[in-house]
């Protein structure tokens, strides 16, 4: 569990903070994966959404009238009604941006996770191969040297 709250705790600050390399790499997988999550949000989360709700959900066409136009008699679509010249709150298109953000987010986080990973990954590994290889003749000598001394 508390690994967990810190992979939690660790995407919140990525995404709240950030620097600039996370943001133009962002930016990068935003611009190629926006079909990606797009589709994500419609054809699988949504879908579940729409199921644990018990009903069709669809937050796309979801919005609020804030004026409509004295002689709209027309269909009460997003469309007709902008088209009319109505003012209208489109909370549902936000939404659904507003979870496609996320969602692409996380999904940048987790790539920047796993590269941050393998980093340190081969960095370990340098480590241990610079440890097992075998000093330079001369530190060899000034080491047996020191320790000639230690002991006298």
């Amino acid at each position: 569990m508390s690994k967990a709250r810190g992979f939690l705790q660790e995407f919140q600050e990525f995404a709240v903070k950030g620097n600039m390399i996370d943001l133009a790499v962002g930016v990068i997988i935003g611009a190629a994966f926006s079909k990606i999550i797009d589709s994500l949000v419609k054809d699988i989360i949504m879908p579940i959404v729409a199921f644990v709700v018990g009903g069709e959900v669809d937050f796309t066409n979801q919005f609020w009238v804030l004026r409509a136009p004295a002689d709209y008699a027309g269909p009460e679509t997003y469309d007709a009604l902008t088209k009319a010249g109505a003012v209208v709150l489109s909370w549902g298109s936000f939404l659904t941006v507003l979870i496609n953000f996320i969602l692409l987010a996380f999904v940048v986080f987790c790539l920047v996770k796993a590269i941050n990973a393998a980093r340190v990954r081969v960095a370990r590994q340098q480590e241990v191969v610079q440890a097992e290889a075998p000093p330079p003749a001369d530190v060899a000598l000034l080491t047996e040297i020191r320790d000639l001394l230690q002991r006298k």
